[in-house]
């Protein structure tokens, strides 16, 4: 697979050279590839918030380099603002930095900083909206008229709207309902595929990263200890608690029913994988 954008040997020191100093990153080799669903999980202060302000620009390395497209972002001023635009970044409770008069003019923000025309800026404001939930009625309204919800959604349609090659999203569920989760969950899913754009979602919720990613990233003490699909990193059950994340409860059922003897498999991590491997199991038993 070809990394659409990597991390080389990334160190990243906060406050350096006073009382303060905090090394937040250490020698980080990370990648993301083209239409990779990724997910990146973490406990506080672990380093991932950090790690994913580098791949578009928004802290600049202490040292080590970010590649974009095999090229570093830092190469030129031109290069780096490309790259802003091209990795787009949805931040935590998005709906607090909403400031325009309407919806529409919230989400057509982005595309007109591209220097875009009219109609391009129509056509994207739209086709974002469209991918997240919000009908057209919806675009003349003030966003701050709508629900904590419907402005998540305007956010992530404001990022959306830039039509980047990659979209991070950083704990886009928080705070949200579980109708809510599943629906912003679904957004983005149907985004992925509509666009094969590659996708990074960062959590903190093993049942959420576990039904959405194809592959996990780790982050702990500024470094990644492992990386993998989700069935292989949460066969380190034990390793991941101990970083104060766990594995999703469907895996710690299958783990606690292995222990007490039962020959199954402890690779579980969703209800529907739960499922057939129950089946499977009664199947072997009635023959």
């Amino acid at each position: 697979m070809e990394a659409i954008i990597e991390t080389k040997h990334l160190t990243h020191t906060y406050s350096a050279g006073t009382p303060f100093e905090r090394s937040a990153l250490l020698d980080v080799d990370f990648s993301a590839y083209k239409g990779e669903y990724l997910g990146i999980i973490g406990h506080t202060g672990s380093g991932k918030s950090t790690l994913i302000q580098h791949l578009n620009g928004l802290l600049k390395p202490t040292s080590g380099q970010v590649l974009f497209q095999g090229e570093d972002i830092w190469a030129d001023p031109k290069r780096t603002r490309m790259t802003r635009f091209q990795v787009g970044l949805v931040f935590q409770y998005p709906e607090y930095q909403l400031f325009e008069e309407t919806v529409y003019k919230d989400i057509a923000f982005g595309p007109k900083n591209m220097g875009l025309d009219e109609k391009e800026i129509d056509r994207r404001v739209r086709s974002a909206a469209y991918f997240v939930g919000l009908r057209d009625d919806q675009l003349d309204k003030s966003p701050f008229e709508l629900s904590g919800g419907q402005k998540r959604r305007v956010a992530i349609a404001g990022v959306i709207a830039m039509e980047p090659k990659v979209l991070i999203l950083d704990e886009p569920t928080a705070g949200l309902d579980p109708v809510g989760v599943e629906s912003i969950l679904g957004n983005i899913r149907d985004y992925h595929k509509a666009q094969n754009a590659t996708i990074i979602l960062v959590s903190h919720s093993m049942e959420e990263v576990a039904r959405s990613v194809d592959r996990l990233v780790v982050v702990n003490d500024g470094k990644i200890p492992f990386h993998g699909t989700p069935r292989e990193v949460f066969t380190h059950g034990d390793e991941l608690e101990a970083m104060g994340l766990g594995v999703p409860q469907m895996t710690r059922v299958f783990h606690r029913l292995r222990q007490m003897g039962v020959d199954i498999d402890p690779s579980v991590y969703t209800i529907e994988q739960a499922k057939q491997a129950i089946l499977s199991k009664l199947g072997k038993a009635v023959k």
